[in-house]
């Protein structure tokens, strides 16, 4: 053991680790602020550990010069971080779906600072984002990240130019299918809402005296809520089903 330990190819090592160590530093739930960064390091250096005999026969020679060897590296990091954004991408749904509900529902005003998307957002995005993360990994979905980094060796071959074209198109779509997504899981609020305010501004019309924002306000938070009780289960549902699908592209039959 440790005479395998002595010959292992260190460069190889560490160019698997710069992969692997930027995507586990921008994935949800392991990039998160409450995870300390040793933590993060050690899962990456442990993952690596483990890829190391099998990926890095397929790496290329070390480059003889400096400028070789950081523009081979840089090459690694930028793809660690696309998976990494790949996933931020994902989960930003939840977000978008929870900041949409927050308006239609008149609670855009209740913050609080939201431990994954690290900065402050509205109760009911902070609620979706710690819930779907948490779903996450209980349904194991974070070895479905896992094996697309693994596979991806194939499809990004280190020493290789990047495909950058391909990249900003799967960016800049998986943005638009994320903001979409996130308005589908919104839907049932949205259609709930603009009901509401349809029926307020008619009964605001046929009764003028009526307090139509104190009157009206306490009945629209509440029934909001209860809608959220009764579609949350489905949100995630969808929301995972869509994250799976998201990786499953790049993952080897």
């Amino acid at each position: 053991m440790l005479e395998e330990i002595l010959s292992l190819n260190l460069f190889g090592f560490f160019l698997i680790f710069a992969r692997l160590g930027t995507a586990m530093a921008l994935m949800p739930g392991f990039s998160s602020g409450f995870v300390p960064s040793r933590i993060r390091f050690s899962i990456a250096l442990a993952l690596s550990f483990v890829l190391a005999p099998v990926l890095i026969p397929t790496l290329p020679v070390r480059p003889s010069t400096v400028a070789g060897m950081g523009i081979l590296i840089t090459g690694e990091v930028l793809i660690g971080a696309f998976f990494g954004m790949f996933a931020r991408i994902m989960v930003s749904a939840l977000q978008t779906a929870g900041t949409i509900i927050s308006y239609v529902s008149s609670m855009a005003n209740a913050l609080i600072q939201d431990p994954i998307a690290e900065q402050q957002s509205s109760t009911i995005a902070g609620f979706l984002l710690i819930t779907g993360v948490v779903l996450v990994f209980v349904v194991d979905l974070h070895h479905v990240m896992i094996m697309a980094i693994a596979d991806s060796y194939t499809l990004f071959v280190p020493g290789r130019a990047l495909p950058m074209e391909d990249i900003t198109f799967v960016i800049a779509r998986k943005v638009a299918d994320s903001f979409a997504l996130g308005l589908k899981l919104a839907s049932p609020f949205v259609i709930v809402g603009l009901t509401y305010y349809i029926g307020l501004g008619l009964l605001g019309r046929l009764m003028p005296q009526l307090q139509v924002f104190f009157f009206g306000l306490p009945f629209q938070i509440g029934v909001q809520i209860w809608v959220l009780a009764i579609s949350v289960s489905g949100i995630l549902v969808v929301f995972l089903r869509n994250f799976e699908e998201g990786y499953r592209d790049f993952i080897l039959p």
